[in-house]
């Protein structure tokens, strides 16, 4: 497994599918499978916690703080452990073992959770999902950074179209497990079930194929030299020390603890800060020092790098800050929307407004699932030769999503009305980034491509423009009302802003972190990136569970609009600090 293939870093280019190295869509579709699996059970998970206890498709009845809370802290969880992975890789077992290990952590997690026998299952799956996503998530974008290594100019076109990978997975996963768990002649269970096989395909299929990425990814060696891309300012060395590994693992407990503890105080009676200091609560002295800890630990070490790595460490962290936000935000998407579209959406349709979507949604599936079907082609008349077996493997997938699809969409032909799934919204996100993201890419890599900082103020603008239409289209709804029936049309233009953004933020900001680091540093970046996010899916998952609150004492306008002004606020203060972000990246474009 640690002999070099042919295919080495120097002649990647030399196979090329469209435009790219073939390892780069080997790439797009391992993720794009464990995509499908995050996404079909994110679909399901606070819909599945939320639903009654009793019915055709019983849920676990809960109310939605409750569900919220568990979804943010699991979401939060999931883009925190990247962190270790990261750190695993770099230092013992490779990036590619991380991302094997990854994948068969995150298959027996779904499995777990499409056994219904204990809710200790779901618990166990949940948890197993965490430890995986933590292996896998980081690790694929380092073995991109290290691919594109020689070829920056090409990194924001690679990541944009890895995004791809990401939100083709989303689409399909959110489709089709959100279809099956909803539908109750089969269930919950076999969506969680789906979301279990598909990953184990992606394991699979990238084990087998894992060669094409000739000596990127193995297992580090002990006497590994100093990068050669390093500049002389950049290349010394600033291990931690034992204060600091102390105070990492402080931080690591005390903020592992709390997110942890949220859901479960709200759900049990069990609460491991029940105390008060000066009226403060226990769990909200905990946050906050963790917090101060975790600056002071950064400010510590940022002052010991040389100054040009240290002013470029201080841009990724001023880019990830504007990121918590973001994805505060952004992770709406299945929670609090999801809500909306369950509760607050007329979803039910007959007569033409059942053919017009029976078509339009025929089409949104089934070309986007031809476009990505002919990137497996092209994919194949480059790699079927030297790896057969993995791309056997791939196109098992495929067959297997066609067959759903067909079954999927010849029921909704044959039944007299349509009830639109609450989950079919999320597709949304991913249908406009497939479709648009080809657009984006081609401009990043042309002479209008713009900064940092204008990509991430247009991004959050966008964001908050497509709260602001939720706003719109909620201002019928009577304050306090549990069910409304407003328009579609508003979730379907607040996921196209929300998409714009994303573009704009999400798959660029990836690639500022390898440009801004030095190669030994990719890793362990990209983990504190995902910190970031982690943060904000937390935040997000808190926000949301206040709905309920928020709706019954002002409105369910006014709840979206708190998601308008901070997003729109933070995008042009980031403009305006074009200048100063310019001077800490040091030429880096």
């Amino acid at each position: 497994m640690n002999t070099q293939s042919l295919d080495t870093p120097n002649n990647f280019f030399e196979n090329k599918v469209l435009g790219h190295p073939a390892g780069l869509f080997v790439l797009f579709f391992t993720e794009m499978w464990e995509r499908f699996s995050y996404y079909g059970m994110r679909a399901l998970l606070v819909l599945f916690l939320t639903s009654s206890l009793i019915g055709d498709n019983p849920g676990w009845g809960w109310p939605r703080e409750y569900a919220l809370a568990i979804y943010g802290s699991y979401t939060g969880l999931a883009y925190l452990t990247p962190i270790l992975g990261g750190y695993i890789a770099d230092r013992i077992i490779g990036y590619r073992w991380a991302v094997i290990v990854g994948a068969l952590l995150m298959t027996l997690g779904h499995l777990s959770m499409a056994i219904e026998i204990d809710h200790s299952f779901m618990y166990l799956g949940l948890c197993l999902l965490v430890l995986g996503n933590g292996f896998f998530k980081p690790n694929m974008t380092s073995i991109i950074a290290q691919m594109y290594k020689k070829h920056p100019e090409k990194k924001d076109g690679a990541y944009t179209i890895f995004y791809m990978g990401v939100n083709a997975g989303a689409f399909l996963g959110m489709l089709l497990c959100g279809y099956i768990g909803e539908n109750k002649d089969w269930g919950w269970a076999y969506g969680f079930g789906l979301a279990g096989i598909f990953m184990f395909i992606g394991m699979l299929q990238f084990y087998f194929t894992q060669g094409i990425f000739g000596n990127i990814g193995l297992k580090p060696l002990k006497n590994d030299v100093q990068d050669l891309e390093e500049t002389a300012e950049e290349a010394t060395r600033n291990p931690f020390s034992k204060f600091d590994l102390v105070l990492i693992g402080l931080i690591a407990v005390i903020g592992l603890s709390w997110i942890i503890n949220d859901p479960v105080s709200k759900i049990t009676s069990m609460n491991l800060f029940n105390f008060k200091i000066s009226g403060i609560d226990g769990s909200n002295i905990m946050i906050v020092t963790a917090l101060v800890l975790f600056l002071f630990i950064l400010v510590k070490r940022i002052s010991q790098y040389t100054p040009v790595l240290r002013d470029k460490m201080i841009a990724v962290i001023i880019l990830a800050f504007i990121t918590i936000f973001f994805w505060a935000s952004f992770e709406q998407a299945g929670g609090s929307m999801t809500i909306f579209a369950k509760d607050y959406t007329q979803r039910v349709l007959v007569g033409n407004s059942k053919v017009i979507f029976n078509v339009v949604n025929t089409l949104i599936t089934v070309i986007p699932l031809m476009i990505i079907s002919y990137v497996l082609l092209k994919l194949f008349s480059k790699t079927f030769g030297k790896y057969s077996l993995g791309n056997i493997i791939l196109a098992s997938g495929f067959v297997i999503i066609w067959v759903l699809v067909i079954y999927m969409l010849k029921n909704q032909y044959s039944e007299v009305k349509s009830e639109v799934p609450a989950t079919w919204f999320g597709i949304l996100n991913s249908l406009f980034i497939i479709s648009c993201a080809p657009i984006v890419s081609k401009l990043w890599e042309s002479k209008y491509n713009p900064s940092a900082t204008y990509k991430n103020g247009f991004g959050m603008i966008l964001l908050g423009t497509g709260f602001a239409v939720l706003a719109y289209g909620a201002s019928t709804i009577p304050q306090g009302a549990a069910v409304a029936s407003v328009s579609m049309i508003w979730l379907v233009l607040a996921y196209f802003f929300h998409t714009m953004g994303e573009l704009f933020i999400s798959p660029v900001g990836l690639s500022y972190v390898s440009k801004l680091v030095p190669g030994r540093m990719i890793a362990i970046m990209f983990g504190i990136w995902y910190l970031a996010i982690a943060i904000g899916n937390k935040i997000a998952g808190t926000m949301g569970g206040m709905i309920d609150e928020i709706t019954s004492k002002y409105s369910m306008t006014t709840f979206f609009l708190i998601f308008t002004f901070i997003p729109v606020g933070l995008g042009l203060i980031i403009m305006l600090l074009t200048p100063v972000l310019k001077r800490l990246m040091h030429g880096v474009k």
